[in-house]
């Protein structure tokens, strides 16, 4: 039986100080761990209140029970009354909301005085014309799906050849070609290949092999997160107009994750690290200890929305697993761990409250003034990568480009392209609940208009 879970930094490397590797600053590591930290307290208590262990194997007829039910766990409901998130985005938010630099000085600099938003860490964005230089592709004179009316080139001109172009590269299978072509989007019917070859998912049979392994593990063992998977599915997707119809790919996936050890790679480049359990009785010997969950990763409230819009584009199990898994070694981790990377959530706030001041000024200091900051708004955004909050179709769309530019920036540039889209009705509002009001409705948002007169029309 597990018992408690205590944090485990990983070994050296041989090329450089592994911190360094994870995180140059130590003020973030520092509040990475913390946050790690009050997570496992959060965990902890509940195992102590609910008197669960952290893992269990499963008797024989459970097995038998959970493996007949495998494509139908949506129709299985578990007393999950219980159980509570270990964290959601806002209590997140409030961590970030506290970072500081302990060697600098506010006052040392003028540029970052003036910065009147939530955060107040000194990193390094990009600002317009930097930004126009790396999303140089959505200018408004190259062609884009998902923009109906574009002047220089009929759409349907456009989309034909695109097509075209994305069927040449899918028959050369050359990744970093897809990735150059996917910046201006991806048409439909070629979004699975061309994001499983960007990804290099290839599907063999040890890959489906390789599901089937953390599939058994999933009926041999029982484990806390478990639960707290299924009460994420249920408060989230199953809720959404959108993905409810996929929650039992969402369990099959999630519960799959939760197990792979392969995930347990990118804690060499995350400034977070994997929890560990100790065997009851033997805390602080290392051998009686193992990574709890497995793969390292502990969900959170919103987690199974970072799989829910890939089901639309994957059907086959294991493929979407590996996708997922693979989106999210490689963007989606940076959403909920503290860190100085440009695609880190930090950088990514700092980015949206630098935007909306400098580019939107009244909006921005009237805002504030009435204690509606944007970025309270706007956060839970981002942590999600819009997901369920846009349209399906022009999530895609804004993932393409994640994909395509091999960034998150674009998720912080949106969320300030909406609030200049809905400025008129938000500078009437006298509250946070009116602000909150006038954007509480994304799904009928374009995002690549959005994007494109955000960046290229409006401002200068």
């Amino acid at each position: 039986m597990l018992a408690i879970l205590t944090l485990f930094p990983l070994p050296s490397h041989p090329a450089a100080p592994p911190e360094h590797l994870k995180e140059p600053l130590v003020y973030m590591r520092k509040a990475q761990g913390s946050w790690e930290k009050r997570i496992l307290k959060s965990l902890n208590s509940m195992c102590t209140e609910l008197s669960i262990p952290l893992a269990r194997k499963r008797p024989v007829g459970e097995q038998k029970e959970l493996l007949n039910k495998w494509n139908e766990m949506g129709t299985d409901e578990p007393d999950l009354s219980l159980f509570r998130p270990v964290y959601a985005p806002k209590d997140f938010l409030e961590v970030l909301i506290n970072l500081r630099n302990p060697n600098y000085e506010n006052g040392d600099s003028l540029s970052f005085r003036t910065h009147l938003g939530l955060i107040q860490v000194p990193l390094k964005v990009k600002d317009i014309p930097e930004l126009k230089e790396f999303f140089v592709e959505l200018g408004l004179t190259t062609g884009q799906l998902g923009i109906d009316d574009s002047t220089q080139v009929p759409p349907e001109l456009f989309e034909n050849e695109h097509v075209r172009i994305g069927h040449k590269v899918l028959a050369e299978q050359d990744s970093a070609a897809a990735q150059q072509y996917i910046r201006q989007g991806s048409p439909t019917a070629l979004r699975a290949e061309l994001w499983a070859l960007i990804l290099n998912i290839s599907g063999q049979p040890e890959d489906v092999l390789y599901y089937e392994q953390l599939k058994t593990n999933v009926i041999q063992h029982d484990l806390l997160v478990d639960s707290l998977i299924y009460k994420d599915v249920k408060l989230t997707a199953s809720n959404d107009d959108y993905y409810f119809v996929f929650e039992d790919y969402l369990y099959q996936v999630l519960l799959c994750f939760s197990r792979d050890t392969s995930v347990l790679g990118h804690f060499a480049y995350n400034s977070a690290s994997p929890p560990k359990s100790y065997i009851r009785g033997k805390l602080g010997i290392e051998e009686y200890a193992v990574f709890y969950p497995p793969n390292g990763v502990i969900p959170f409230h919103g987690f199974s929305m970072y799989v829910a819009p890939l089901c639309f584009l994957y059907h086959e199990p294991s493929k979407l697993y590996q996708i997922f898994r693979e989106m999210y070694v490689r963007f989606f981790f940076r959403l909920h761990s503290i860190s100085s990377h440009p695609s880190g959530i930090v950088s990514l706030c700092l980015l949206f409250e630098t935007l909306l001041q400098t580019y939107l000024p009244q909006l921005f200091y009237h805002l504030r003034e009435i204690g509606a900051q944007p970025l309270r708004i706007s956060f839970k955004w981002m942590v999600r990568a819009f997901s369920g909050y846009l349209a399906t179709d022009q999530l895609l769309l804004l993932w393409d480009r994640i994909l395509g530019y091999n960034s998150l920036e674009i998720l912080a540039v949106l969320a300030a392209a909406v609030f200049a889209f809905r400025a008129v009705n938000l500078m009437e509002v006298t509250s946070l609940a009116a602000a909150e009001a006038v954007l509480a409705d994304l799904s009928t948002l374009k995002v690549m208009p959005l994007l494109q007169i955000f960046l290229f029309a409006t401002v200068t």
